[in-house]
């Protein structure tokens, strides 16, 4: 009998023609269909919906669907983390971690108790292998669409369990298929940028938390002139230049957040601008270096990755300095390193 292969089905296009394309292929399926608590507006995990998802998915599938409840361990391992670094002053990125510690780590064991030798996502990226067993992380081939930056801190043991059908397509090329092929997806749209909070802004969501305090503070300039006062630093990102309100005659930014002194600091565009950063808790797909490489950064998801020099610090640390100062590097958010289509590492920018 063939080995089985999992694949994670949340509904939408991308995962039912990945799907497709692994039958086609001749792989031995099973699908998985996780629950992370959130799917509706009263989170409350609603069996009707999941079984009329799982329902709809065998029927136009044609292979056996699994609900698996990860409630639990979403709610501590990505809402949890979300709340805890707005709280800390910093900017949260909820799709890295619930990548590497859900649907890499949560899901990804599910199916190997379950039997499967790998889990298939509908992510847009590639996964090659060379003659010494290691496995590299490359840019899937739709530039508005790939989304290599999302999975840089997946570890060698789950990338080497792992399959990404649509790597090598475009996401014109996959709604094509999908009509073609009567692909209907369950869940209409794109993925939101943080599928947890519907309907609300994240102030709103974090301020419905239990344990949250929103903490006023004082608003200054790049110079320490005092322009103002905001009502909680949870509220910003560096970067903002909404909800400042503080006339001038240009407008203001965020430029930094002291959590400890609850102190936002904005300033003009060109405040913005740093010629490096350093980069925390590194996950190295590639070999570590032992000493300064040459590399191009991406500071966040829709950001072009920037010409730089990567001076490793230590095994996990490294200093990033820019060929030109880039905007806006905020603190909380990962910095994906890049050599030509291939994810060498990605960490955690540091305050």
């Amino acid at each position: 009998m063939k080995q089985l292969t999992a694949i994670a089905l949340s509904g939408g296009i991308d995962s039912l023609v990945a799907t497709y394309l692994l039958k086609q292929q001749g792989h031995n399926l099973i699908g998985i269909h996780f629950i992370t608590g959130y799917e509706t507006e009263t989170h409350d995990g609603d069996k009707k919906n999941t079984f009329h998802m799982v329902s709809h998915l065998e029927n136009r599938l044609g292979i056996e669907v699994i609900p698996l409840d990860c409630r639990i361990d979403f709610r501590h391992k990505v809402v949890d983390y979300f709340i805890r670094t707005y709280q800390a002053g910093q900017t949260p990125n909820p799709c890295m971690v619930c990548n590497f510690r859900i649907k890499f780590g949560t899901v990804l064991d599910f199916a190997h108790k379950m039997g499967a030798s790998a889990l298939a996502t509908g992510h847009y990226a590639g996964i090659r292998s060379n003659h010494q067993g290691r496995f590299h992380l490359l840019k899937g081939v739709d530039d508005k669409k790939e989304q290599s930056y999302f999975l840089a801190l997946i570890s060698q043991k789950q990338l080497a369990r792992t399959l990404f059908p649509l790597g090598n397509m475009t996401k014109s090329e996959v709604i094509d298929l999908a009509h073609k092929k009567d692909l209907e997806p369950v869940k209409k749209g794109e993925s939101q940028d943080v599928c947890f909070i519907k309907n609300i802004n994240y102030g709103e969501f974090l301020a419905l938390q239990k344990g949250f305090e929103a903490k006023p503070g004082r608003i200054v300039d790049v110079n320490g002139n005092l322009l103002g006062h905001h009502k909680g630093l949870h509220l910003f990102t560096i970067g903002q230049r909404r909800g400042i309100n503080r006339p001038s005659s240009e407008p203001y930014y965020v430029v930094s957040m002291d959590p400890e002194k609850n102190l936002l600091t904005v300033g003009f565009k060109k405040d913005l601008l740093s010629i490096e950063c350093r980069v925390n808790h590194i996950n190295w797909i590639n070999e570590k270096p032992n000493a300064p490489i040459d590399v191009h950064t991406r500071v966040r998801y829709r950001h072009n990755a920037a010409a730089s020099t990567l001076f490793p610090v230590n095994d996990k640390t490294a200093r990033v300095r820019f060929e030109k100062p880039q905007s806006a590097i905020t603190p909380g958010q990962c910095a994906v390193f890049y050599r030509d289509n291939e994810v060498l590492g990605g960490g955690w920018i540091a305050p």
